[in-house]
């Protein structure tokens, strides 16, 4: 009867692996990306992440990742397979190191890290030559490596809300500066003692 045919159709789909159930996960990471001003863009921002999934690292093209405003304490070394990334947006998560890995994304030219609980930046950052925007505001910083003064490109660089109390020596390399933030600096002086 037309009654106990649609139940065996509705019965037959649900047996049948769906085109959904045939995508591996990361063809479905995939299906959100999207093209925006000619760049993969991939945005996973407020997902409750506690880890960057596995399958994220099998996206090669991504040129643009929004990590921002999850719960992620690690960035795996795997950052380092996404070598087109041009912009990487990790603020709002509850970072307190970065892997040295992430100075091998050579093509990086955004970098926001800010409000986490970073207290180190790795060396390897210094890698990322093609860094013109840094921001590691709000985090627990009280210096920065060296190498960093290899970030000659950087035109805009947002160090406020840190534990940092001087400029730092590898900012006077950095002849592309047009904006450096350090507001609300951290000092072990009260207004007595700077008398």
């Amino acid at each position: 009867m037309g009654g106990s045919v649609c139940k065996e159709e509705v019965e037959e789909k649900r047996r049948s692996p769906s085109r959904e159930d045939s995508l591996t996960s990361a063809d479905r990471i995939r299906r959100f990306t999207v093209r925006q001003f000619g760049f993969n863009v991939l945005s996973l921002t407020r997902r409750g992440l506690k880890e960057v999934p596995e399958e994220l690292w099998e996206l090669l093209e991504l040129q643009k990742l929004n990590l921002s405003l999850n719960s992620l304490k690690v960035v795996p070394p795997q950052v380092a397979l996404l070598s087109n990334l041009v912009v990487l947006n990790l603020w709002g998560n509850q970072l307190s190191s970065l892997p040295p890995e992430i100075g091998q994304l050579r093509t990086l030219r955004v970098l926001f890290i800010y409000r986490n609980r970073l207290t180190e930046i790795p060396e390897e950052l210094g890698g990322c030559t093609q860094l013109e925007v840094l921001s590691l505001a709000n985090n627990q910083l009280s210096s920065l490596p060296a190498s960093l003064s290899n970030l000659t490109r950087l035109k805009k660089l947002n160090l406020s809300h840190n534990l940092i109390a001087h400029v730092p020596g590898c900012v006077y390399n950095m002849k592309a500066l047009i904006v450096m933030v350090l507001s609300a600096w951290w000092s072990p002086f009260t207004p007595q003692q700077t008398l």
